[in-house]
């Protein structure tokens, strides 16, 4: 296929081919043209999502899994890093008209410090080198652990290692090749977490300018997942029993877009991630980006966040020759009407066209 419009990150005018599912820039003889105009977006990324949890909680099954990933493509989320899973999606892999998974294996956590049934709970928080290390071996290049939970007999968020523990289990994870990547709220977890190498932070919500100083100087990414923290209210108004940590989480989510304006102006490398999966439903990456834009990055870095930015960190290329032909097109710029993210006039995964309309995000 041929296609012409203006090809984002670059803002040039140019023409694209398709052939054997791969992008050149070289003509291909009887390519059909898709389009002649209008903005050409590397396939959108979902940082943090979890295909295989299901919506309101519990397991997947694989056609569950398989529901999940088609209402993300069709969203235009051609690549996902999946944050944790409970079921092992590599089934996923075989279909080749849906998104790449980047896996981070499970979730480690300790008992009764995360959301029952999801992870791999340790005993002993000695045993998380090694867990770390199998998972590291498991997964895409990624490690998920759980850096702060409701300790209740405290009634609010506390760490779950010790820092020393941190600092072997990140190590254990990049001798075996893998980012590790952590849950983290509030305030407590962050130090311990930024100065044993973590590589990334999720949520992020307890930042504070001296460990947002912290992640530049260590180059720790974060990925904010702001429509997962406008829960934050609810998950307070359910915790009658805790008062302390209902208040905290209130406090948490009034000043997030302020943390990570925050972060952005401090240089803090920035990705979107939903956090789609038991309390927020697939294919809302474009509520992330406009949610990303109104916490202060410009419209054309909330869509790198999503897009061209997001797999530069992840590995994968963008619109290159010799790359996949993985792309969103859009009648508009969508950095200057938002709506177009909700609506991609075609979305091409793989070097074939996905048919879809306007996108509402489900499952």
């Amino acid at each position: 296929m041929h296609l012409r419009g203006v090809v984002l990150p670059d803002d040039e005018v140019r023409d694209l081919w398709v052939h054997d599912g791969l992008v050149t820039d070289e003509p291909v003889p009887g390519a059909e043209t898709l389009c002649d105009a209008g903005w050409i977006v590397p396939g959108l990324v979902d940082a943090h999502c979890h295909v295989g949890i299901r919506y309101g909680g519990g397991h997947e099954d694989r056609d569950g899994a398989v529901a999940q990933a088609e209402t993300e493509r069709d969203a235009g989320a051609l690549l996902l890093r999946d944050a944790g899973s409970p079921i092992d999606t590599r089934f996923i892999d075989d279909h080749d008209e849906l998104p790449r998974i980047i896996r981070a294996g499970r979730h480690i956590a300790r008992p009764k410090r995360y959301i029952r049934e999801l992870g791999i709970e340790l005993d002993d928080e000695r045993d998380l080198p090694d867990i770390v290390a199998e998972q590291a071996r498991f997964g895409d290049g990624w490690v998920k652990i759980v850096g702060d939970w409701i300790d209740r007999s405290v009634g609010d968020l506390r760490p779950l290692w010790s820092d020393a523990i941190l600092k072997d289990a990140i190590e254990a994870a990049h001798a075996n090749g893998a980012r590790v990547t952590a849950h983290v709220f509030g305030e407590d977890a962050l130090p311990g977490l930024i100065n044993a190498g973590i590589d990334c932070l999720e949520h992020g919500t307890g930042l504070t300018d001296d460990t947002v100083a912290m992640m530049v100087e260590h180059g720790t990414a974060l990925v904010p997942t702001l429509i997962n923290i406008d829960t934050f209210p609810d998950i307070a108004d359910g915790a009658g029993k805790f008062p302390t940590y209902a208040a905290h989480m209130r406090d948490l989510h009034r000043r997030v877009r302020g943390t990570v304006a925050n972060a952005y102006d401090a240089g803090v490398p920035i990705y979107a991630g939903t956090d789609a999966g038991g309390s927020i439903r697939h294919g809302r990456i474009a509520d992330e980006i406009t949610a990303l834009t109104a916490a202060g990055l410009s419209p054309h870095d909330a869509l790198g966040a999503a897009s061209w930015n997001a797999r530069t960190w992840l590995g994968r290329p963008s619109i290159t020759p010799g790359a996949p032909a993985d792309f969103v097109v859009y009648r508009e710029d969508p950095r200057i009407n938002p709506a177009m993210l909700t609506a991609p006039q075609w979305v091409v995964l793989r070097g074939r066209v996905v048919e879809s309309g306007p996108v509402t995000g489900h499952r």
